[in-house]
Parts: C-alpha cells; structure tokens; sequence
C-alpha cells in the first residue's frame, strides 16, 4: 500500500471536514448552508478519522499541513462541544423522576411519530400505540388514510384534534387527558398547521401542549430555513412572555444542536431531556450511519424524566419516540438553574427572524397557492 496516497486521500478528508464545518457558520439561511448542521456526528466521525490518519501517516510536515492540522483540531473541539452535550458525559438538564406509587399519577406519556404519508403500514403504528398506550398521541404528515386508521384507537382516546391534509403537513393528537380549547394554527404558511391546547393532568393542574412540524430547508420543500426558524421562535417566545407551564413536540426539520433550537431554548427557557443523557436519532430509518435527532420535546422545569426511548420503525422514514414526564413542581426551582436564558442579542435576533419568516411565509403560500390552481 502506498502511503503518500493514504496520507493524501487523510489531507483531502481533513479539508473536507474543516470546509463543511466554517461553511456552516455562514450567516445565511439557505439550505446549502443550513443543511451541514444537520450531521454532526457524522462530520466528527470523519473529522476523528482524518485526525488520527495525519498522526500516523504524516512524517515530514510543510506549514501547509501544520495549518491543516490546526483547522483540523479546531473543527474537531467545536463539533465536539455541539454533540458531547448529548451524552452521558454532560451534566443533565432534566432530573430523573422521583417515582413513587402516588406519583404514577403525575406521568405524562406522550408518543411523536412521523407516520411518512405513503407508508401504508399504517397497523404497525396501531400495534405499538396498543403497546405502549401513551397518553398522547401525535402524529405527523398523516392524511385521511391515516386518520381512517388510527379511528380504532379513538374509544381509548375521547379527546382529539384531527388535522389530515395531503401535503406531506397533516398533523393529529389523540388524548386521554382533556384537552381544554384545542386550537389549529397556521402561523407562518397558509397549509402548515400546528395545534395549540390546554391539557389537564390527572391532578388537575392545566398545562400548554404545542404540536409542530414546520417545513424543513430543502431542495425539495423550502430553499431557506426563515419560516422553520420563526415559527418555532415565534412559539419560544409566546410561551416565555406567558409564563406558561408548556411542552413542545413534534417533527421540527432541525437538529437539537442547530443555532436556532439552541436559541429557541433560550428564548422559551424550556429543557431538553436529552441532555446529558443520549441522543434520540429518529431520521433516516434505512441509513444508520446518516441518522439525526428530527423529533423533539422540550418542557418546562417543572416536569422531571421517567424514560425517554426510541420506539422500533413503524414502515416511516422516522422511528417514533416515546417519552414520560413527571410533573414535580417542587423541582422547578432547582430546574429552572439548568435552563439556557437568553441574552439581549437572542431577543434582537428573534424579532428580526420572525418579521423575516412572516414576509417569507406570504411568499411560500402565494407559492403554493398557485400551484394548487395551476393543478
């Protein structure tokens, strides 16, 4: 084996990782920028590689690879802080549950899969709610086809919200916990909802539910990531100015470590249970090497963690998710010291980022409103 070309082909894979790594801190919203914060696991995978691969093949160094090393090294410690917090190795943000034989009453079960609209295997997701039997249920880019499907489950589950749309954005919630005022919205494109409710726990305390799966930034959906980024921040922002007791599920198209989910957290003051934990990697089924988290819950600090699991595949291009929150508002204060605030710049940067969804948001229902006539 000729070793000046492994030690070539490791620059060339060092360049690589180093480029993606700097495009992706482009200040702009188009998916070919965006779109790199998606894999960065896999990009520090490749970046460990190649890193390894220069000390061991690498002999006499020119400044050139030295400044490769460098840019290397650096790209390496600034994925590194994007991922680590989503293993064991960080500190947690959400406590374990405190679960006592009273407190089984104080769980909330919630179950998010995106359900893919041409996957036909629609008795798997029937099969593993009657496994599971969570409290909610939500589905995402399920259509009439699905809603027909998911009615057998309705006895066990008398509260409702039924969105079916053919657009890939058709969206429903099936509850055993009253929901109070269930709400359809669309708040940045015409034919993309998402629901807002009250939800009453067994022990009478009232929280908010939201349910969302904004368009992702695509070749094939939406060019930039402007209308994703200010729904989700337009809801961070609702539920912070209203002192609400909330959770946040559903498909958001983004990474938990993307710069406008960790603002999101910022500006809502909402936890993640993912952190210091594991990470919950729901997209692509059939590639496991190119897998990220797509599907999310954040809550507030009030609610505690029982389990939070990925659920097997159902036939969709997603696995389901599956997690129990434990209501202990006697953790809240603790909690509340573990959750990111934002700083005047996220404040500034969120309002910029909404007005600019809501002008792109007209333009993408103008967009689609047109197709559907020219159909």
């Amino acid at each position: 084996m000729d070793l000046s070309l492994v030690y070539y082909g490791v620059q060339l894979l060092a360049g690589l990782v180093a480029f993606l790594t700097a495009w992706g801190w482009l200040p702009l919203d188009n998916w070919w920028v965006r779109g790199v914060e998606f894999p960065r696991i896999q990009i520090l995978v490749l970046g460990i590689i190649a890193w390894v691969g220069m000390v061991l093949f690498g002999s006499e160094w020119e400044l050139a690879q030295w400044l490769l090393f460098i840019a290397l090294t650096s790209t390496l410690i600034f994925q590194l802080r994007m991922v680590l917090p989503y293993t064991a190795l960080w500190k947690k943000e959400v406590n374990k549950a405190n679960i006592t034989a009273k407190s089984i009453d104080d769980q909330i079960k919630i179950m998010v899969s995106n359900v893919l609209t041409t996957n036909n295997k629609t008795q798997k997701l029937v099969d593993l709610v009657h496994k599971e039997q969570p409290d909610i249920l939500i589905t995402l880019e399920s259509d009439k086809k699905w809603q027909q499907a998911l009615s057998v489950i309705e006895p066990d589950y008398p509260y409702s919200v039924k969105v079916p749309l053919d657009n890939l954005y058709g969206m429903h919630l099936y509850s055993k916990l009253e929901l109070i005022d269930p709400q359809v919205k669309y708040l940045i494109i015409d034919d993309i909802p998402s629901i807002h409710t009250q939800l009453r726990l067994r022990d009478d305390c009232i929280v908010w539910l939201y349910c969302l799966h904004p368009m992702p930034p695509s070749p094939t959906e939406a060019d930039k990531s402007t209308t994703r980024d200010a729904e989700l921040l337009m809801v961070g922002r609702h539920i912070k100015e209203n002192n609400q007791i909330a959770i946040l599920a559903g498909d958001l198209n983004d990474v938990a470590w993307s710069k406008t989910t960790r603002r999101f957290q910022r500006i809502s003051e909402l936890l993640d249970p993912r952190i210091g934990r594991h990470f919950i990697n729901t997209f692509h089924v059939s590639y496991p090497f190119l897998r990220w988290a797509l599907d999310h819950i954040f809550h507030s600090p009030c609610f505690t963690l029982v389990d939070m699991k990925r659920l097997p595949s159902i036939g969709s291009d997603h696995f389901p998710v599956l997690t129990t929150l434990q209501y202990e508002p006697e953790k809240t204060q603790e909690q509340e010291q573990n959750a990111p605030t934002a700083a005047p710049e996220d404040i500034e940067e969120t309002e910029h980022k909404i007005e600019e969804g809501k002008k792109e948001g007209c333009k993408v229902s103008r967009e689609h409103l047109e197709g559907k006539t020219v159909n």
